[in-house]
């Protein structure tokens, strides 16, 4: 939707968000894709909508896929998976970036439990992380995709030079937190 009232286009040269996935994130049950290519083709562009519209959400799965957490006390409740989703639908956010020149995909998931796959009752499905190269890695970067959490971390912290915190400060808006 494009209604609203959030910026959603990180500046500069340096960061280009090309297109973001949700899976039975927040409050979106299903699957929702934006093509943000599209939508900033023409520079930037304006999230609007009704309040828990989920405007609030796309930032905040853009957050997770880049550093595995959202900000402010909505990243303190560890409750990102949206409780309407259908149990067989994985929760996890996909995003395809540019930072610096380098293109790369990062799908994440964060922890929540699931039903198990045999009997009855739920089980605690893992966070998990998996950064990949669009096109030839970066010179002296590995070919191989990256799945550390902690790997991840240290490169998005290296190219954007911005730790979470300063990210949430700076890129994003204290969404709630004007105090």
């Amino acid at each position: 939707r494009r209604r609203g009232g959030e910026l959603a286009r990180l500046g500069g040269d340096g960061v280009r968000l090309h297109h973001l996935e949700l899976s039975a994130f927040g409050p979106f049950a299903g699957t929702v894709e934006v093509d943000l290519d599209r939508l900033g083709a023409d520079g930037l562009f304006l999230l609007h909508g009704e309040t828990g519209a989920g405007k609030t959400t796309l930032l905040d799965a853009v957050a997770f896929a880049l550093y595995g957490r959202v900000p402010g006390a909505r990243g303190e409740a560890k409750r990102l998976r949206c409780d309407r989703a259908d149990a067989a639908t994985p929760t996890r956010v996909r995003l395809e970036l540019t930072i610096a020149g380098r293109r790369m995909e990062i799908i994440r998931n964060p922890e929540y439990p699931r039903p198990k796959a045999r009997g009855s009752g739920t089980t605690l499905q893992k966070a998990a992380v998996t950064l990949r190269w669009v096109g030839a890695p970066p010179a002296g970067m590995p070919a191989a995709n990256l799945t550390r959490a902690e790997e991840v971390g240290q490169l998005v912290l290296d190219l954007l030079g911005m730790s979470a915190d300063q990210f949430f400060q700076v890129v994003l808006l204290p969404q709630g937190e004007f105090a």
